[in-house]
């Protein structure tokens, strides 16, 4: 395992490694060909959340970190930690059609995968128009102040400042949806119920706009803090070991569902031994009693963090296909 302190934009991934993570299907010419097919791949830009730190800094010495998980060099798996600046990787759609998309990686509150839930997802979509920001959020468990927010303050935060400059990405500020993976699924499930809870003092005009997505895709998310379903490690990391009920509830999902949560796309599969397929069975049960649209698969076979590489051979390879079929009905996609 390869670490290395990083304290600006992550490091970019090389096309290749979109070529070997073996994308099935059509999809592969269209991740691979999206800016060619060798070389560095770098986000079109970075910025940063928060002007100056962000809010409720308690460690002073927290500095990210960067670290390699991949035995092989041909396959980049990378995952940052330690994260002190929020912020989003900004992917352009090589023709944009309007459609923006927050992409929310996971990684048990413990950590934010770049490559497998993030960049090669970016990859893919602009090759469709679609204009992808990656959020890399903070991590409750590193010292913070409400350090069980703080997540949700960096999601709410991005989706402001992503509508607040809309123009500058070519994007319709209207047509902003959310995606987000295991406990990044978490915080995309968190964002579409709560984004219009005040977690943060505003701190200029883009926080004027709503936080709220037009539609979310929470992906093998974790959900409940009920510890009968619950993830434990993300759970403990989010709220504590000893979490008291009232805790609990805050940061359950499918406990503060409404009639104005955004639609939900939902996908598991039935052999996750990481995070419960109970958890979107019951996210899928308050929505549908709330009213609120919702497609949901669960495939037999799948595992758990299968992304895009995890599911080449498998059924659930067809999920990209079935998002976006999902989102276009939906007028994510024009």
């Amino acid at each position: 395992m390869r670490t290395r302190e990083a304290r600006g934009t992550p490091y970019a991934m090389d096309r290749r490694d979109v070529l070997a993570a073996g994308l099935a299907g059509t999809l592969l010419p269209v991740a691979a060909n999206a800016r060619g097919t060798v070389g560095p791949i770098k986000p079109d830009a970075s910025i940063n959340l928060w002007p100056g730190e962000a809010p409720g800094l308690l460690d002073p010495d927290l500095h990210e970190r960067l670290t390699e998980r991949s035995k092989d060099p041909a396959i980049a798996d990378r995952a940052l930690d330690r994260i002190r600046t929020p912020r989003l990787d900004i992917f352009r759609a090589a023709k944009p059609n309007g459609a923006a998309l927050l992409l929310i990686p996971g990684g048990g509150y413990e950590r934010v995968v770049l490559d497998k839930e993030g960049y090669e997802l970016a990859a893919l979509l602009t090759a469709r128009g679609v204009t992808c920001f990656v959020l890399f959020y903070r991590l409750p468990a590193e010292g913070w102040r409400d350090a069980p927010n703080a997540p949700l303050a960096d999601a709410q935060r991005a989706m402001r400042l992503i509508r607040a400059q809309a123009a500058k990405w070519q994007v319709d500020p209207l047509r902003v949806a959310a995606m987000g993976f295991s406990a990044g699924g978490h915080l995309c499930a968190d964002l579409a119920t709560r984004f219009d809870r005040k977690v943060y003092d505003p701190v200029d005009a883009a926080d004027e706009g709503s936080a709220r997505p037009m539609l979310a895709a929470p992906v093998y998310p974790v959900v409940t803090m009920d510890p009968a379903f619950a993830h434990a490690g993300s759970r403990e990391k989010l709220i504590g070991k000893n979490p008291g009920p009232e805790l609990e509830a805050e940061h359950s999902p499918d406990r503060q569902v409404s009639r104005v949560t955004p639609p939900c796309f939902l996908l598991h599969a039935e052999d996750d031994d990481v995070v419960p397929v109970e958890n979107t069975i019951l996210l899928r049960a308050v929505l549908k009693k709330a009213g609120v649209p919702v497609e949901t698969h669960i495939f037999e076979k799948g595992g758990h963090g299968f992304g895009l590489r995890g599911a080449v051979g498998k059924p659930v390879a067809i999920w990209p296909e079935l998002f976006h079929g999902w989102a276009k009905a939906h007028g994510l996609f024009g």
